[in-house]
């Protein structure tokens, strides 16, 4: 019998998401700042006939288990790209909130890729799952690279960026999910008075990655669909400004939202600013975590 694959996989934040004009293909061109966070879901893959897939944890119990599903989808398409069986029963323990903002239907799918390359013994790249992955979704390739990149294109084209040190990061989960073409259809609606510019990336966030300096990231975060997911969260707002006033460097929402991640000094105080938020009844649930994590990787 061969042993399960337990793979770990990241969820990520934006530490810089810049959003260009609307293009003819319904996409828009994107550069963003990823930064892979300590925040995992873990994915089992284990022999099975076809491709089942169960799952336990945060948000469960309302996703999908059948074609439909990103890991599913994601288990076929290696098969088909490999010209293996598709034969596995995959288990995904979540702990990333789904329409979080937190990619965490990407990272499941990339722990997928993962797992079943192992499972199968189908030896390929990481190179050659990213080119799997980026056909699932804009946020696959990322994940299983981790670490820090700049994402172009849809953000499916990565490019690492070196860094040094660790940054802390307090999440404020919402009770509901935000949909990431709600939030970017109302940024549209926001900008269609405005020249839309180039996305592009800022050097002095670059700066502050390479140089493992919280404070000088704190001044450079930027989401430009932050402004739509406020117009349709106004709480946002609200909660971000409480994070900032209980001691945060800085807030911001993650990608499409609606989750918010506040940028803290060192570990101590992310625990002050945790405790902070939770009092404040704001947000459904907090958590801690730290960047930048490696990609989706099997535990030894």
């Amino acid at each position: 019998m061969v042993v399960p694959i337990i793979v770990r996989s990241p969820a990520k934040i934006n530490v810089q998401l810049s959003v260009g004009p609307l293009r003819a293909d319904g996409y828009h061109e994107l550069i963003s700042v990823f930064q892979a966070v300590s925040l995992n879901d873990v994915v089992t893959a284990s022999e099975g006939s076809g491709v089942s897939l169960s799952m336990m944890g945060e948000g469960a119990e309302s996703l999908p288990v059948g074609d439909t599903n990103l890991a599913v989808r994601a288990a076929h398409a290696l098969a088909q790209y490999a010209k293996v069986d598709a034969n596995v029963s995959l288990h995904i323990e979540k702990s990333i909130p789904i329409a979080g903002g937190l990619a965490g239907g990407s990272t499941d799918a990339a722990g997928t890729l993962v797992a079943c390359d192992a499972l199968w013994e189908t030896g390929l790249t990481r190179d050659q799952l990213a080119e799997i992955g980026a056909q699932l979704g804009s946020d696959v390739p990322f994940a299983l690279f981790g670490g820090n990149a700049i994402g172009r294109g849809r953000g499916e084209q990565i490019m690492p960026v070196l860094g040094r040190g660790q940054f802390h990061w307090v999440f404020a989960f919402a009770d509901e999910g935000l949909s990431t073409p709600a939030v970017y259809q109302q940024c549209d609606r926001l900008r269609e008075a405005d020249e839309v510019p180039e996305p592009y990336v800022s050097d002095l966030l670059v700066q502050a990655l390479r140089a493992g300096d919280p404070e000088l990231l704190a001044g450079a975060l930027h989401n430009d669909l932050q402004p739509a997911a406020i117009s349709l969260r106004p709480s946002l707002r609200t909660l971000l400004e409480a994070g900032v006033e209980y001691g945060a460097l800085a807030g911001m929402v993650s990608g499409s939202g609606p989750t918010c991640a506040f940028l803290c000094r060192d570990s101590e105080h992310s625990i002050d600013v945790a405790v902070a938020l939770t009092a404040t009844g704001m947000c459904r649930t907090v958590k801690r975590g730290t960047g930048p994590s490696p990609g989706a990787r099997i535990e030894q």
